[in-house]
């Protein structure tokens, strides 16, 4: 199988990450469809799409054209079956929850054509944990965008033992056709390059703020004016959603049982009291 041979995408999960993955495939060419257990995600999913696509239109980023081609190539439905039954190619962007992911990748494996790639879009569980899952592990991989997707050129591909060289190149070439720069992993990695450098970032900042040395804000405010980051790490873990850095951080404890582990105190007060970022409105910061 090569690049050509990927007609259909179907894209697991229609929050932060998966509605605007499965935009980016439509608007480069692909079938979509895009499956979630939750109708009302799908809807939002659904909305995102019809505005976002009118207003790059009126800002001259893409052609009437373009915009109505992606619109075309998506679809939406709760059904994994119906979504994943004529998939070449299936992006994972469920929950940080290996459980829920083992569970998702058997069931794709029986549902889905016996030539389909399944990636993981996990920024930090290897794929190793879940291909053991399949009948296919040599055509599992992670395919990991960057929040957000339609914005972030960068997708780490990383290629585990159990996957073959022949699903790493047809997933990088997928990610060229979706006008992203892939990077290849030859090797899997705990939170692979990008995050393993912004996890260290962001548990010296947790640090800082736990013990009082500082602020949020004024850590946010020193990372963007000293450093030139375009954004500080609370801000960006708003962003990307405190519920995941408190999954990660969990997932990682019940791996290595080492204390320096688990979530921060904070991130676990923020995850108690479901202030997740900006999709609750209210993290470190407000979005009231």
């Amino acid at each position: 199988m090569t690049i050509d041979d990927i007609k259909t995408i179907c894209v697991i999960g229609a929050g932060t990450m998966g509605h605007q993955i499965s935009l980016c495939a439509a608007l480069s060419g692909y079938k979509v469809k895009c499956t979630d257990i939750s109708q009302e995600m799908l809807d939002k999913a659904g909305q995102f799409a019809r505005t976002y696509l009118p207003e790059r239109v009126a800002k001259g980023k893409m052609t009437q054209e373009q915009a109505e081609l992606g619109l075309a190539n998506l679809s939406f439905t709760t059904s994994l079956e119906e979504a994943a039954q004529d998939a070449d190619f299936i992006i994972e962007a469920a929950v940080e929850k290996i459980d829920v992911k083992r569970q998702l990748f058997a069931d794709l494996d029986r549902i889905a054509p016996s030539h389909a790639i399944l990636a993981t879009n996990s920024s930090f569980i290897v794929s190793s944990k879940v291909a053991d899952a399949t009948r296919r592990p040599d055509k599992v991989c992670n395919m990991h965008f960057f929040n957000p997707p339609l914005v972030m050129k960068l997708v780490e591909v990383v290629q585990g033992n159990h996957t073959s060289p022949e699903t790493a190149q047809i997933t990088m070439d997928l990610c060229e056709k979706m006008g992203k720069t892939g990077v290849w992993l030859k090797k899997e990695i705990y939170g692979f390059l990008v995050n393993r450098i912004l996890a260290a970032i962001n548990h010296e900042a947790l640090f800082l703020a736990d013990i009082g040395i500082a602020s949020p804000e004024e850590i946010d405010t020193a990372v963007t004016n000293a450093l030139g980051h375009p954004m500080g790490p609370f801000r960006l873990m708003d962003m990307t959603g405190i519920d995941l850095s408190y999954y990660i951080g969990m997932e990682l404890y019940k791996e290595t049982r080492d204390p320096k582990d688990k979530p921060s105190p904070l991130v676990v007060e923020k995850y108690a009291k479901r202030e997740w970022g900006r999709k609750t409105k209210k993290g470190f910061y407000s979005y009231e």
